[in-house]
């Protein structure tokens, strides 16, 4: 079984040109938990041609109730590892890169965003978090094609609630607001409007946890996921109607 074969149903759709444009495209996704790793899936079973996942952290247990890299059988292992050899299962034809490393403003250079055609930030921490915007978004450092966003996924229920925003318009959002304060406050700010997935739902805890850790539905964190890699695709798609 070849690459036409495992995407003959995606080809119905998209057409020779824009299997070509999926096949030669390299996307840049850091942060591969509840909400990157879905959007990596998706990207893969797409028949995106190069992938580079970038993620410091093992498996834990607690990632299982949401995380696709994480099963009783994965725990302690990288995350990257674990999901490089799921996309190549997936689309053996594609090419993969694992980096076990953390995104921070001292290593970003590192990363060459700049020779990517789309740049996905997935990550958390909010510092790391600040500076992969600026940097996705300045025109000197930026993917060639796009840059998209998640905003925070954690206590969601609902889908519906789910959406699509320009940063700026996101609305609800305790992350986005914090990163636009940091802004604000830096005198500092993204050099280009990019895309954002958010929803303004937070939910209330229920129980009493670890400080500064919230609660999570496997369904919401894989709908930010899924719904950033559909912005690729609708990219991808409108370029080559």
């Amino acid at each position: 079984m070849g690459y036409d074969a495992r995407m003959s149903r995606t080809a119905l759709v998209a057409g020779d040109g824009m299997m070509e444009r999926l096949r030669r495209c390299r996307v840049i996704v850091f942060g591969v938990g509840g909400v990157g790793s879905w959007c990596v899936e998706a990207l893969a079973r797409t028949g995106i041609g190069h992938i580079t996942i970038v993620d410091s952290d093992d498996v834990a247990e607690s990632n299982i109730n949401r995380q696709l890299p994480a099963m009783t059988s994965t725990v302690g292992r990288p995350k990257v590892d674990v999901l490089r050899e799921r996309i190549l299962d997936i689309n053996p034809d594609a090419e993969v890169v694992a980096l076990c490393r953390r995104y921070t403003p001292e290593t970003a250079a590192d990363f060459g965003i700049e020779s990517y055609d789309y740049a996905i930030d997935a990550i958390d921490s909010l510092p790391d978090k600040a500076d992969l915007i600026l940097r996705c978004t300045s025109p000197a450092t930026a993917p060639s094609c796009a840059f998209f966003s998640s905003m925070g996924a954690a206590r969601k229920l609902d889908p519906a609630k789910i959406a699509v925003a320009e940063f700026w318009k996101v609305e609800g959002c305790p992350l986005a607001r914090a990163l636009r304060t940091r802004f604000r406050r830096a005198g500092v700010y993204p050099q280009r409007k990019f895309k954002c997935v958010y929803s303004p739902e937070t939910l209330p805890h229920r129980q009493e946890g670890e400080k500064g850790v919230n609660g999570t539905f496997a369904h919401a964190t894989a709908i930010f996921g899924l719904t950033l890699s559909s912005l690729v695709v609708k990219d991808i798609y409108a370029s080559t109607k």
